[in-house]
């Protein structure tokens, strides 16, 4: 996922974006509030999500924020040492998707992210959606609503866990999603410990949907869901 850091403080900045890219994001910093509205000119520029800091030596952090809505529907976290309930609100009301108070935990932060992330996904893979809310990859058929998997017709029992797997890979055909990606949303936890939770999991949903090349490993990275032919 391509961030956009909007931080003045080049050593703040600097360790941030360190821990972001252990994290498989694409971090592009922005040192100041003309800076970051550049940086989203065109909205194509594919930002996943807007990291911005109200301590801007340029202009007002919610000025920014409110602008920066004004021209694309990218989640905006804000970053503020600011921690009473109208300022926060504030945030809020001009657009922003969450607020975090400093000094945070970056555990905290990463489930924020991909939390919006998350989000922003459902959204925009409604757009694929048949009208009944099922996703059809070929001849895999996924109701979410059932939460039911079918393969040309017959249905596969998946348990809970396989079926939140397979349908958060379906959502972004192609899109590789990081196993801490996967083991936060999919499980509720962090990455340690639970690695191997993961590949039994998706050698299962390789092996019951009898469709082995139907999610991918990338290697040292995650998995990816490769749309078959209808």
């Amino acid at each position: 996922m391509r961030l956009l850091l909007v931080e003045d403080d080049n050593h703040v900045a600097a360790a941030l974006s360190a821990v972001l890219a252990r994290h498989g994001f694409d971090v592009t910093h922005a040192r100041s509030g003309e800076e970051a509205l550049q940086a989203l000119v065109p909205e194509s520029t594919g930002f996943g999500v807007v990291l911005l800091d109200l301590g801007l030596p340029d202009q007002d952090g919610y000025e920014v924020c409110g602008k920066i809505r004004k021209r694309t529907s990218t989640p905006v976290i804000m970053v503020t040492a600011r921690s009473d309930v109208r300022s926060r609100i504030h945030g809020l009301n001009l657009g922003a998707d969450d607020y975090v108070v400093k000094p945070y935990d970056t555990g905290e932060l990463l489930a924020r992210i991909h939390a919006v992330s998350r989000r922003t996904v459902h959204e925009d893979a409604a757009g694929g959606q048949d009208g009944d809310g099922a996703l059809r990859l070929g001849p895999v058929h996924i109701e979410l609503p059932t939460r039911q998997v079918s393969v040309d017709g017959c249905v596969v029992q998946l348990t809970r866990k396989e079926f939140d797997l397979l349908a958060l890979l379906a959502q972004r055909p192609g899109v590789v999603f990081r196993r801490e990606q996967i083991i936060s949303e999919v499980w509720r936890t962090s990455w340690e410990g639970t690695g191997r939770t993961l590949e039994v999991h998706v050698a299962s949903l390789r092996s019951k949907l009898r469709m082995p090349a139907l999610i991918e490993t990338v290697r040292g990275v995650g998995y990816r869901l490769v749309a078959p032919a209808a």
